[in-house]
């Protein structure tokens, strides 16, 4: 299979979907770094506008944030949860049957980071839940197909995923392309990633991204969704850029159809950022190859991999942002890595 080392490294830039914004209080000339991009240019501009938020505490959460950003716009006393749609008390908080708690929608074990600041009290990806439907999604990723689950009717879960019920199918997506370009690995933060993959825990990775591609495509953002936008921005002073501009994640990753991704090629990268040596874990009985490009396109390392694990030397890899391609016979899957090596 021949590749194009620099078509492939554009791959997620693509065609524009119509914006849906109307409605939402976005502050004059806050996405202008951002206009006329695409691809990695686009998504690190937005990283950069939304990054360094104010960080609440996890009990501002529970205490008043989401109490605002998820009230029941029919009923001021009540909250909306995400995975049933129901609406229940907002004094109902608590671990028992029939309370809503707290659920990190970008799974917290998906790179290990808790109910910490910045990632665990991102009010962005955390909302109201019924407290048995929280568990039973647990960290599972996101994809179609499953059995129904008790207690949220249209969700079906399996043992690799869970599949929110249609009317929430676009906000799961873009909480999670939020969560990959709010967190970069940068001033130390997490480096999370979206993946076209399940099975992902615990790197920080999250997937399945052609079927959320397809989800924030099927379900665009209503007045609930941008009016919670707004309230949250109004705690942390920064928006889910995905909500103003749905455009934005096909601007970055692509369409949907142009992602094919066997399923029996699974693949973990680690860790990331890299210093002087990356390990890569795959299920698969055969050897494959990779190539890792700069941004640019230029191929600075090749070389096959090993099944199970193979271990691949970045001692001689200067400090930036490049892509790994890992090829079989039918297959390109591509992961974003960073080289940071360690001072002293």
């Amino acid at each position: 299979m021949k590749i194009h080392y620099k078509i492939v490294a554009m791959l997620f830039i693509s065609i524009v979907l119509v914006s849906l914004n109307s409605g939402a209080q976005i502050p004059p000339g806050y996405y202008d770094d951002a206009t006329g991009l695409t691809g990695n240019e686009l998504k690190y501009a937005l990283h950069d506008i939304i990054k360094n938020h104010d960080e609440p505490s996890y009990d501002d959460l529970r205490d008043f944030i989401l109490k605002a950003s998820d009230e029941d716009p029919d009923n001021p006393n009540n909250v909306i949860l995400l995975y049933s749609g129901i609406s229940r008390p907002k004094s109902m908080f608590g671990g028992n049957s029939g309370d809503w708690n707290r659920e990190h929608v970008w799974a917290k074990s998906h790179g290990d980071f808790g109910n910490d600041p910045p990632c665990g009290t991102d009010a962005h990806h955390i909302r109201p839940t019924d407290v048995q439907v929280n568990a039973l999604r647990g960290n599972l990723d996101f994809d179609n197909g499953g059995s129904p689950v008790s207690g949220a009717p249209g969700c079906y879960k399996d043992g690799d995923s869970f599949e929110p019920r249609d009317e929430v199918k676009g906000d799961v997506a873009r909480m999670i392309f939020y969560m990959d370009v709010r967190y970069e690995g940068d001033n130390g933060e997490l480096d999370l990633t979206v993946v076209d993959a399940v099975n992902t825990a615990p790197a920080p990775e999250l997937g399945k991204l052609s079927v959320l591609l397809e989800w924030h495509q099927q379900d665009p953002p209503d007045d609930f969704e941008r009016n919670r936008n707004d309230v949250v921005y109004s705690y942390q002073d920064n928006r889910n850029p995905f909500i103003d501009h749905p455009e934005y994640a096909e601007e970055i990753w692509g369409n949907p159809s142009n992602i094919s991704v066997s399923d029996h090629l699974f693949i973990s990268c680690y860790p990331n950022p890299i210093n002087n040596q990356l390990f890569v874990e795959y299920s698969y009985s055969s050897a494959l190859t990779y190539s890792l490009l700069s941004f640019d396109g230029k191929q600075v390392l090749e070389g096959q991999l090993q099944p199970d694990k193979s271990t691949i030397n970045t001692t001689n890899i200067g400090n930036g942002l490049f892509l790994l391609l890992i090829k079989d016979e039918n297959n390109v899957i591509i992961k974003q890595l960073k080289v940071l090596k360690a001072t002293r």
